[in-house]
């Protein structure tokens, strides 16, 4: 049975609509030309997209644009221009590549190396092929906590001494929020079947001034207006990297490991070209790109120095980053959101 979109996404589909009116190519021949890609949800400051698109151009010739949507507006623009698709691929969270494939907005393809990728990152036909990893922390910019102690639990973050200075993305809008709210539903005690624990959470934080930006939020952390963001770990790492005073912090409790996943759009307009793009982030020059960004490569290659240095041992990552039943996920989002918007609206 195809699930339905969210309420959140579902209401941005006519902003889209509008667009894919303009920008909208069909099949074959683009207007942008034979050597474009259009890659939906890679912005520059994310992920290190900004280079990994730049050498994909220098190594094939094909020019490939960035674009700042997110998971959610990034299914959204897929649905609204479903009969003249204006996109080649699209990248997201995992559980928004299922939506995806549920709402028969891409198709079959399995890139170069799709054989390497472990069962549990991969739609087995090719539909969705995870590209990297992440997982769910807390970023936190000490210099503007100042003399408040940085917190080390989810629990903490309820606490009143750090109230209006806690943020992560709408659960609604993007994958990294709802894994936030995710990870914190099973680090505290609850299950895919059970949301209470997590959604108690969210609402407490709620009544401490919790901000859910729709948007990537890092430059928010970085210049202080969130001095903690619970987001993506390797976006603190590369802030910190950046000589920002970031300190990434995995939650006591335990957290949430976040798997980006890649597709090619039913009927884009430079499907070939498309093609090219989803073989080229699973080689190793793209995976050491990833890497340097405090990315977990979902191929076995030697990480930069860099990475080494910034992650946590391998036991300790182990301990505290968990997996979950991913398509599980993907099925109880919508009721999940609707409560969430429920106790925190």
């Amino acid at each position: 049975m195809r699930r339905s979109l969210s309420a959140a996404v579902v209401a941005s589909l006519s902003a889209f609509a509008l667009a894919a009116c303009s920008i909208g190519g069909g099949g074959g021949d683009s207007a942008a030309g034979s050597g474009t890609v259009v890659s939906y949800n890679t912005p520059q400051e994310w992920a290190n997209w900004d280079d990994v698109l730049k050498q994909f151009t220098e190594s094939t010739g094909i020019e490939a644009p960035n674009d700042p949507k997110n998971s959610g507006q990034t299914l959204a623009a897929l649905t609204a221009e479903k009969e003249s698709p204006a996109a080649d691929v699209a990248y997201y969270g995992i559980v928004f590549g299922m939506q995806a494939q549920d709402e028969g907005l891409i198709e079959p393809y399995k890139p170069e190396g799709f054989d390497d990728i472990d069962e549990n990152l991969k739609d087995p036909e090719g539909n969705w092929t995870a590209v990297h990893q992440g997982a769910v922390a807390m970023l936190v910019n000490t210099k503007e906590l100042g003399d408040v102690e940085v917190p080390k639990c989810w629990n903490d973050l309820t606490d009143p001494k750090y109230k209006d200075k806690v943020g992560y993305l709408d659960p609604a809008q993007a994958a990294v929020g709802y894994s936030v709210l995710t990870g914190a539903n099973q680090a505290l005690g609850g299950s895919l079947d059970d949301f209470k624990p997590g959604l108690e959470w969210a609402e407490k934080m709620a009544e401490n001034g919790v901000k859910n930006p729709a948007q990537t939020a890092t430059s928010s952390v970085q210049q202080g207006e969130i001095p903690i963001l619970i987001d993506a770990d390797f976006n603190g790492y590369q802030l910190a990297a950046e000589g920002s005073p970031i300190e990434v912090v995995y939650p006591c409790e335990g957290t949430l490991s976040i798997p980006y996943t890649m597709s090619l759009v039913k009927n884009g307009p430079n499907g070939d070209n498309g093609k090219k793009l989803l073989d080229y982030v699973l080689s190793e020059e793209a995976q050491k790109l990833f890497a340097e960004s405090y990315l977990k490569p979902v191929k076995d290659i030697e990480l930069p120095e860099s990475a080494r240095e910034a992650f946590p041992s391998d036991e300790e990552y182990n301990k505290l980053v968990k997996g979950t039943d991913f398509a599980k996920m993907n099925d109880v989002q919508d009721g999940v959101i609707e409560e969430f918007q429920k106790v925190t609206g």
